[in-house]
């Protein structure tokens, strides 16, 4: 006898992939439970919501370098006296939440130990942020672009994790992404080992985007962590040699000033 009754005219191959596709998602979370990466707790993604309420604090930024900034300054679309003292060359910066405990952990976890799976979950948080200035009046970029690694830093690494928040922020955002759009021509020591005065000429000239390529275009750059900006400074001094009307950092975690 037979389990279940085939439509008229339907192969049982085909009815049978239906019916698995629709109890997938009620079998899928019992035979795979998941947890928080947090608190360990059974949850349905890769952060229960209550962990994601602690770590995300929404706070009054600068517009441009997204440091921390009193309410009313920030509300009236003022920047910090450092962007105002030293104009750096990006236009404005999102950034989804502080880096710090407990986030922070999870971006090294990202980083250094290949968690690639918390990559959509950062994207999900950039992707809200975002939203929520687009909501504000800030328009969309015509472009995603991650920062790039050096090539020996991305053999030893094996990713590159801008590049993996990157990805499914663009699908989220429905914008394209240019994973080639710069490339870092100089291999430098990574800004977290060299002293905050030397952070600017470390990575002085060290990328390159193709003349002419981004001409008028409104450029994002994603990055997991935004500490001194430096980085971050070069690559939109690149894209804007190479054209580029407007560019934005879009980071998952932004590294409150000491």
């Amino acid at each position: 006898m037979a389990l279940f009754r085939c439509e008229q005219g339907a192969r049982p191959a085909s009815a049978l992939t239906a019916l698995l596709r629709a109890l997938l998602p009620v079998l899928l979370p019992e035979l795979l439970p998941s947890s928080c990466a947090l608190c360990a707790q059974a949850c349905a993604g890769v952060v229960c919501p209550a962990c994601q309420r602690d770590s995300v604090i929404a706070r009054p930024r600068c517009p441009r370098c997204a440091n921390p900034l009193p309410a009313l300054e920030a509300a009236a679309g003022r920047c910090c006296g450092a962007c105002l003292a030293s104009r750096p060359a990006y236009d404005a910066t999102i950034a989804a939440a502080d880096y710090a405990a407990p986030l922070d952990q999870l971006l090294l976890q990202l980083k250094f130990a290949a968690r690639l799976q918390l990559a959509p979950w950062f994207a999900q948080l950039l992707r809200d942020a975002i939203l929520q200035h687009a909501g504000s009046g800030d328009r969309l970029p015509d472009v995603i672009a991650p920062v790039p690694l050096g090539r020996r830093r991305l053999a030893e690494r094996g990713f590159n994790q801008a590049l993996e928040v990157a990805k499914p922020l663009a699908r989220m955002l429905g914008v394209p992404l240019s994973p080639q759009l710069a490339a870092r021509v100089i291999e430098t020591a990574p800004q977290s080992t060299v002293a905050p005065a030397m952070r600017a000429a470390n990575v002085h000239a060290a990328f390159a985007v193709t003349p002419g390529s981004l001409d008028g275009l409104h450029v994002a750059l994603v990055d997991d962590v935004m500490t001194s900006g430096r980085t971050l400074d070069a690559l939109a001094r690149a894209c804007k040699a190479a054209g580029a009307a407007k560019v934005s950092n879009y980071v998952v975690a932004r590294t409150p000033p000491a």
